[in-house]
C-alpha cells in the first residue's frame, strides 16, 4: 500500500516536469508527511493540464457517507476493472498524484517495531503516482473532489520492504493516462506496472513520521 508521501520540491520544478498549462496553486506548500484525508496535488485528465488539490481517499459519487474514502486511499491495479468503486473512474477519471518520495514501514528481523523507509527516485526528482478521481456531492450541494493511489506488485527494491508498491508512471505514459477521452481497460491497465528498482533508492528515517500530525523536514532525514 501507500499510506504517506512527500511533495517538497519548488513549484517551478513541477511546472517544468509536468508541462503544466497554468502555474501551481499558491497554497501548494512543501509537505513532508502527507497523510490520508488530507489535500494532495493532482493533475486530473482534462484538456488543461493543471494542478488541483483533491482529498486523499476516494469517495464514489454514489456514496452515502464520505467516510468511505478513509478506507479507499489505495486501489489495487489487478482489480480496478472489476470493482464498482473504481471501474468507471478507470475509464473516465484518471489522474496523476504528484510526489517526490513516499514512506513504507519495514519489519526487521529481531527488531520490535517497524522501521520507516523513505523511497525516492535516485535523483530526487518529482514523479507521479497513477491515480483515479471522483466528485461527490455533500448534503449542502458542495462538490468534494477526491482521489486514490493505485498500487501494484513490488519491484525487487520494494519487495524487501513491503508486498505492494504505488504505481509510479513514467513520463511517456502521462499523455495516455491523462487523456480526456473514455478509454478501455485494455489501453490503461498495461501502464500500471512496478517502476524499475534500478531507478529508485530507499533509506531508513526517523520514527517521527509515524505521527501524521508531524510535518517537518526531519521526517526525511536518514538515520
Amino acid at each position: 500500500m501507500c499510506g504517506r508521501f512527500t511533495l517538497t520540491v519548488d513549484p517551478a520544478q513541477l511546472q517544468t516536469s509536468f508541462e503544466l498549462s497554468a502555474p501551481p496553486p499558491a497554497e501548494l506548500l512543501p509537505r513532508y508527511n502527507i497523510a490520508p484525508t488530507q489535500a494532495v496535488a493532482v493533475i486530473a485528465n482534462a484538456p488543461q493540464r493543471k494542478i488541483e488539490l483533491f482529498k486523499w481517499g476516494l469517495i464514489p459519487s454514489w456514496a452515502t457517507d464520505p467516510k468511505i474514502g478513509n478506507h479507499m486511499i489505495n486501489a489495487r491495479a489487478e482489480t480496478l476493472a472489476e470493482k464498482p468503486a473504481f471501474r468507471a473512474a478507470l475509464k473516465r477519471r484518471r489522474c496523476l498524484i504528484l510526489a517526490d518520495g513516499f514512506y513504507e514501514w519495514q519489519q526487521v528481523a529481531g527488531q520490535r517495531g517497524k522501521t520507516p523507509m523513505y523511497i525516492q527516485l535516485k535523483k530526487g526528482q518529482p514523479f507521479a503516482f497513477a491515480g483515479l478521481w471522483e466528485t461527490w456531492k455533500a448534503p449542502d450541494g458542495e462538490p468534494v473532489k477526491s482521489c486514490t493511489i493505485i498500487t501494484t506488485a513490488p519491484n525487487t527494491l520494494m519487495a524487501k520492504i513491503h508486498d505492494r508498491m504505488p504505481v509510479i508512471l513514467p513520463p511517456k505514459a502521462y499523455a495516455t493516462w491523462l487523456s480526456a477521452e473514455e478509454l478501455p481497460a485494455e489501453k490503461t491497465l498495461p501502464l500500471l506496472k512496478s517502476f524499475p528498482a534500478t531507478q529508485m533508492k530507499a533509506n531508513a528515517v526517523s520514527t517521527l513520521v509515524n505521527n501524521p500530525a508531524f510535518d517537518s523536514r526531519e521526517c526525511v532525514v536518514t538515520v
